[in-house]
């Protein structure tokens, strides 16, 4: 499993057109937007046919975008249980 939060950036009467994007994209879940402050609060988990960075990317190129910061993210990749 592998997830991502980002705060994404963009004009305030750019948001009915990114928030649109954003819904469009694979692993994308909208949690907040403050239209004011210009941030939209996502999280992104991978799913079958798509991986984190491709969402990730995807919301960075998507129209209106000005930038994102990926605030959080986590992968239990490698991790292996192991018998103490």
């Amino acid at each position: 499993m592998n997830i991502a939060s980002l705060v994404v950036r963009a004009f305030p009467a750019d948001f009915p057109t990114v928030m649109e994007a954003l819904r469009k994209i694979s692993g994308v879940e909208l949690h907040g937007a403050s239209e004011e402050k210009g941030s939209i609060v996502v999280t992104i988990e991978d799913g079958e046919g798509w991986s984190v960075t491709d969402s990730i990317l995807a919301v960075n190129l998507a129209p209106k975008v000005q930038g994102l910061t990926i605030a959080y993210e986590y992968t239990d990749d490698g991790l292996e249980l192991t018998e103490a």
